[in-house]
């Protein structure tokens, strides 16, 4: 055991500093730019060795006592095969993970591990040279791990007092190299975060450690206020309710307030949210010939359009979150995958149920993925249409139903009128990798399969739709908002790289009047806005902006474990752990550090602290659904 534990120990040093080494070379223009390669090798050693402590460790304090018997020999050389193992898959999985996502694996591999079907079928379409060559280099480190550690070695038996200071020795080592530090708080992923781009302080990290985090931070809800500082739940509740302009209604439900629009309706207009697929403000109104969005570019010209609204989050459950609910984002997991949410939970549906609306959920793929089923219909929503509901579709791909589908069953609903007035969530899910698509719909340029090719066929759906929708008789009584949920591939050096988090966002039909509107604005301010639109007095817990009056001028977002709120030109940054920072924003992507603005950095503060403090104390709800 002794010598097959000193084998892995060294090995797996080996392996993972090479594999940090060819990372950080890979990304060289990004390591040189933050101060080189040092610090991503110092914080590497001190993350590995406490990776290697945790995995080695109880083989090691065994050895001094067990090492001559072949049986324990052969139970730790399988542990340590297994662990070398997950070693080689985390490892060679990295790089696709880090094109795609910006970030060492994390949560997110995690989660997609729940649907192996989809996440299978995605990889072997649309990646299967990066999968071979994956599948290559683990059977290469495979079989090197076998050649090292694949026999059994029995040792000599040692004197009594060399297996007792062994231990003794052993165990500090082990403890102390996991704590990683002797300082009050232990070892973690901050401890060698050291600089401001947000993937290379994810290099110091290896993947099997970056996941065991992630695994270990989803025990328990995560806590804004452990992370990021506190603040007394009086304070942040006055703060919020100050920046939304609210007047509390509620001793129970602190935000609960009642929305009055500025003018009612004759009756109540039907409502239609069409959330697209990763479809961020890159992709549309570029003015030159390299227009991929003629459609939505159109439809903008003769919508309200907010030229600068921006996502909370870059996970499509982040947007569904704030468009639908308008919860605004936390450090923890979205409200859709929250235990404590799915039921009692406000969201438009619930809202609207109250005023005789029935709410119809529509997407293409399985409603089950990403916990969409139980949380809506848990909330409000009446009925769910899924891929199995739907008919003879033109076209399925990995991730399910074409656009152009989930669109006719769009259109099938609405033309279904009864009298009652109907709120439509409609999720797209063609742009996605692997970019699968209807053939002889659009023009593809080069390869049919990438992303600017799958973004020309999501604004061909989405155009084709409104064609038909504007000459049908419910277009004159529907109000209908299209946002994208994210952007795709959300990247970049800065702490919050805001232009990927700039959403195309517009509303349309019935009496909309065109307008450009170039106010700040956040997902969250969209379904308060839509309540007014549609002529609905109720009241709701949401602190968005009701964008029919002189409001906007501010929006926030989670990125990774960074928090960014925006308020004019100026940003404020909260990091785990460290202090607040503060920049001047000039579009597209100029940050220019500032002096910490007190009263601004509460002010962020506050709104990254109160969803946690809502949803802990069951106050994101309506009162009759309101269970302290």
């Amino acid at each position: 055991m002794r010598t097959h534990t000193l084998l892995f120990v060294v090995a797996t040093l080996c392996l993972l500093t090479l594999s940090r080494l060819l990372l950080s070379l890979w990304q060289w223009r990004r390591v040189q730019a933050a101060d080189g390669l040092w610090p991503i090798i110092k914080g590497g050693l001190r993350i590995d060795a406490a990776l290697i402590a945790m995995l080695a460790g109880i083989p090691a304090l065994l050895a001094p006592w067990l090492g001559q018997y072949a049986a324990a020999d052969a139970i730790a050389m399988a542990w340590f095969l297994t662990a070398w193992f997950l070693l080689a898959l985390l490892e060679a999985s990295t790089p696709q993970f880090i094109t795609e996502y910006d970030t060492r694996p994390n949560r997110l591999y995690v989660e997609y591990l729940k649907h192996p079907k989809e996440v299978s079928g995605m990889l072997w379409k649309g990646y299967k040279p990066t999968l071979l060559a994956a599948v290559s280099v683990i059977a290469l480190l495979l079989w090197a791990g076998f050649q090292l550690l694949g026999e059994v070695r029995v040792e000599t038996t040692l004197l009594w007092w060399q297996k007792a200071l062994s231990t003794l020795l052993i165990a500090a080592l082990v403890f102390l190299t996991i704590r990683g530090t002797l300082s009050h708080r232990p070892l973690n992923p901050s401890s060698v975060a050291y600089c401001g781009d947000g993937m290379l302080n994810t290099l110091p990290l290896n993947s099997l450690y970056s996941v065991f985090h992630a695994i270990y931070s989803m025990k328990n809800e995560r806590s804004a206020s452990d992370v990021y500082g506190k603040l007394p739940q009086e304070k942040v509740n006055e703060t919020i309710n100050r920046c939304a302009g609210i007047t509390p209604i509620s001793r129970d439900i602190p935000s609960l307030h009642l929305h009055t629009p500025d003018r009612q309706r004759a009756r109540p207009l039907n409502l239609v949210i069409i959330v697209e697929e990763s479809l961020g403000a890159q992709y549309t109104n570029r003015r030159d010939s390299r227009s991929l969005t003629p459609c939505i570019d159109a439809l903008m010209r003769e919508s309200w359009n907010f030229t600068r609204a921006y996502a909370t989050g870059t996970r499509s459950v982040r947007g569904l979150e704030a468009l639908v609910a308008g919860f605004p984002p936390t450090i923890s997991d979205a409200a859709l995958r929250l235990s404590g949410a799915q039921q009692n939970f406000f969201t438009l549906a619930q809202a609207l149920r109250q005023q005789g609306y029935r709410s119809h959920f529509i997407y293409g793929g399985e409603a089950h993925f990403d916990n969409m089923k139980s949380f809506f219909l848990g909330n409000g929503f009446d009925a769910l249409h899924d891929i199995h509901t739907f008919k003879n579709p033109a076209f399925v791909g990995t991730w399910g139903a074409s656009d152009e589908d989930m669109f006719s069953k769009l259109d099938a609903l609405l033309s279904r009128a009864d009298g009652q007035p109907t709120f439509t969530l409609a999720f797209s899910v063609s742009n996605h990798s692997p970019w699968e698509y209807p053939a002889g719909r659009i023009e593809a340029q080069g390869d049919p399969a990438t992303a600017e090719n799958t973004v020309r066929y999501a604004d061909w759906a989405l155009g084709n739709f409104f064609e038909k929708a504007k000459n049908s008789p419910y277009w004159e009584n529907t109000i209908f908002l299209v946002a994208a949920d994210h952007d795709s591939k959300v990247h970049g050096a800065d702490l919050v790289p805001l232009r990927h988090f700039h959403i195309p966002a517009f509303i349309l039909g019935a009496d909309i009047q065109p307008r450009q509107d170039d106010r700040i604005i956040s997902q969250i301010d969209l379904p308060t806005t839509l309540l007014s639109l549609i002529g609905i007095q109720t009241p709701h817990p949401m602190i968005g902006h009701d964008l029919t009056r002189s409001s906007g001028n501010r929006a926030m977002m989670q990125y990774g474990e960074n928090y960014g709120y925006l308020k004019g030109d100026t940003l404020i940054v909260l990091e785990p752990h460290r202090p607040p920072s503060q920049y001047v924003y000039s579009v597209p992507g100029t940050y220019t550090p500032a002096p910490l603005d007190s009263a601004l950095h509460e002010e962020a503060l506050s709104h990254a602290l109160w969803p946690a403090y809502a949803y802990k104390n069951r106050e994101y709800t309506l009162p009759h659904l309101y269970s302290p």
